[in-house]
């Protein structure tokens, strides 16, 4: 066994191999850019190297820093994580040539599975069953429209390097195929330094399906049952689950039978994931496979008990596989979300800034017997940069049942803190109590059916903004009123006897007015003159999330004080509740509303960005919809539009430089 690896990669995947090479007694070397120098992967490792600036193409891209790295610490091996260097050829022959262990599959099946054209060759020819499409290469735009006519719209445009939904677009007319097959050819470029594209058959209703795999070099190959993965978001996933809710034990049978022998075809050694597409009658079609560990590698870790690390190590050592086939179970139902840090309010646009706040929920089984697990890269104080994946976490949740599964998954997200930039927690929590994800009844369009207009708060129901109300009301009282021992937690132990309060809650055009009547033991609720009920509140001053417990059922929002109110998150909901006396409440409708500026003339960065093409000049005339810019953020380019017609009066940047979020591109007439 290895006595020292290094960990080519950074944030979250870096420190998840680091706990389990820790366990098996292996000390582990981190390497770091700039930006991540005081990072928790390079605190967390026996041992760290730095490797160049923040930009990836200049410190972790490079394999020559790497291999560096292994001479200088004496590390014996690299794994590679996911993403970055994980699928590349050359590196492992590199690292081959030095005499240091990559702990991944052979050269041969990473290029012969990193070509996806290659790949659905192979795939075919082993008797895996593969989407209709043009596998050859495709010279310019026209050729992608011809092609794509013939195929049958819609198609979906794929870079034959790509992945992580990079160099991707589907197209349902031929102006779409020719935009999608640029875009996907320069994406694919910058993305990978690889602009092949190809085309084929887009599968509509379709789930995405994936199947686990190990192999060691002595044959033996397994199938550890499959995730579903179809809660995407332009191609990237945001929730999986392990297994899928839509397959039968035939189905999976086929596809973990199938994968099996497309490893075989390509002698793969470690862990890799065979991906395929599923329709609604259940046949699947190849899509890729990945040689590589996955982002969504812990829910299957959660329903078989197997350390997937590990087997990667140990199988990189020269070991044979301890299982067979007919060991691999199902144990309950893991579900996991990746948080991210993005904006669900803004499109989802990317947030960079330092996190102020950050208290993930406790990991560990709960007492009804649930499991959380959350693999992180991040702590309070750290920053998200604009030269990585925004990643915060990977939240899992582990049960019996895919319904309890999901239950803890919703309350965990309730108390997962983040503070200090933007983040999607709020979006994953209401997929969570979403009525056809609960069901099971998902596809890969999920996202874009269910919220065709972007996501939005939604507006709490009649019951759920009273309990809010009330929660509001019982943390304004604490709040105002800081009696001796306030540092106890539960509101009855710090009101003193006989005391009255009431509050007039406003949010929007809807209002609660909440009275507490306060007695030694409790405090009893009445809201808009109901009849009084006993309430407990989880609470104290500075803490940042509040547990309501009312008519037994709790519920747990993270509270921020704005002006004049409380900000109320959780549950999918985003508040602002107002927070007034009652002699104050009828003024307040008085009260003028601040009208946002008129920014309609203006073109705008709605991220952190890079310019890498203006699309039009100074003086010419626009119309709605038309390409105006087409900026790069965290590797992925974004096409900005003109939401109306005009004349382009002014353009503040050039192609290269550095926008901030709200930055002025140009100014129309």
């Amino acid at each position: 066994m290895f006595k020292k690896i290094l960990i080519a990669n950074r944030g979250e995947i870096a420190c998840r191999i680091m706990k389990t090479a820790r366990r098996m007694g292996i000390a582990t070397v981190a390497v770091y850019s700039d930006a991540d120098r005081t990072a928790v992967h390079v605190a967390m490792a026996d041992e760290a190297v730095h490797i160049g600036p923040a930009q990836a193409n200049r410190s972790y891209l490079l394999a020559d820093r790497i291999i560096a790295a292994c001479k200088q610490t004496g590390a014996e091996a690299v794994h590679p994580g996911y993403g970055f260097l994980s699928e590349n050829a050359s590196f492992c022959k590199a690292l081959e040539a030095e005499g240091i262990v990559f702990i991944g599959p052979k050269v041969k099946a990473i290029e012969a599975m990193g070509d996806k054209i290659t790949s659905k060759t192979i795939a075919a020819n082993a008797g895996v069953s593969t989407v209709p499409g043009h596998m050859g290469l495709i010279a310019d735009a026209d050729e992608a429209v011809k092609i794509a006519g013939e195929i049958g719209y819609p198609v979906m445009i794929k870079a034959s390097a790509g992945g992580g939904g990079k160099g991707m677009r589907i197209a349902w007319t031929d102006a779409e195929a020719r935009e999608g097959f640029d875009r996907s050819k320069s994406e694919a470029a910058s993305s990978f330094g690889d602009d092949r594209i190809f085309i084929e058959k887009f599968v509509e209703e379709p789930r995405h399906i994936e199947i686990q795999i190990l192999a060691d070099a002595a044959g033996n190959t397994l199938y550890l049952n499959e995730r579903e993965c179809s809660i995407q978001r332009r191609n990237q996933k945001v929730i999986e689950e392990a297994p899928s809710p839509f397959l039968d034990a035939a189905t999976r049978k086929a596809m973990g039978e199938q994968s099996v022998a497309l490893a075989r075809a390509v002698d793969y050694q470690s862990a890799g994931t065979v991906e395929f597409i599923v329709d609604k009658n259940r046949n699947f079609y190849f899509l890729e496979m990945n040689t590589r560990l996955q982002v969504e590698h812990p829910v299957t870790e959660l329903i078989t008990g197997i350390d997937l690390v590990e087997e990667m190590i140990r199988i990189a050592a020269g070991e044979t596989l301890a299982m067979t086939q007919a060991e691999i179970g199902i144990d309950g139902w893991a579900i996991e979300s990746r948080v991210y840090a993005e904006n669900p309010y803004r499109g989802f646009l990317p947030s960079t800034g330092r996190l102020t706040r950050y208290r993930p929920p406790e990991e560990g089984q709960r007492a009804d017997g649930t499991i959380v697990r959350n693999d992180t890269g991040v702590e309070e104080g750290s920053a998200i940069s604009m030269f990585y994946d925004p990643m915060i976490a990977k939240l899992c949740t582990w049960g019996r049942t895919r319904e309890t599964a999901i239950d803890a998954m919703a309350e965990a997200l309730d108390t997962f803190v983040v503070g200090g930039i933007e983040h999607n927690v709020p979006f994953v929590t209401a997929i969570m109590r979403h009525p056809r994800w609960r069901s099971g009844d998902i596809t890969t369009g999920f996202i874009a059916e269910e919220y065709p207009d972007g996501f939005q708060s939604v507006h709490p129901d009649a019951e759920t903004l009273s309990r809010m109300a009330i929660a509001a009301t019982l943390v304004e009282r604490l709040r105002v009123r800081r009696p001796v021992g306030v540092e106890a937690r539960r509101l009855s132990n710090v009101i003193p006897v006989a005391d009255h309060f009431t509050r007039v809650i406003v949010l929007g055009d809807d209002r609660r007015t909440v009275s507490l009547m306060e007695a030694e033991d409790h405090v009893r609720v009445s809201v808009d003159g109901s009849k009084p009920v006993t309430a407990d509140l989880d609470w104290r001053p500075g803490a940042l999330t509040a547990t309501l417990t009312l008519a037994d059922r709790a519920d747990t929002w993270r509270v921020d004080p704005v002006t004049s109110g409380l900000r109320m998150r959780g549950a999918g909901l985003d508040a602002q509740l107002k927070i007034y006396p009652e002699h104050i409440a009828p003024l307040a409708r008085l009260m003028p509303e601040k009208v946002p500026a008129d920014m309609s003339k203006f073109l705008i960065s709605p991220m952190p960005a890079t310019v890498m093409s203006l699309l039009v000049a100074t003086g010419e005339e626009v119309f709605e919809g038309q390409p105006l810019a087409i900026i790069e953020a965290m590797k992925m380019e974004n096409v900005l539009r003109a939401e109306r017609s005009g004349k382009v009066e002014t353009i503040a940047v050039a192609e290269g430089d550095s926008l901030a979020v709200d930055d002025v591109i140009m100014e129309f007439a």
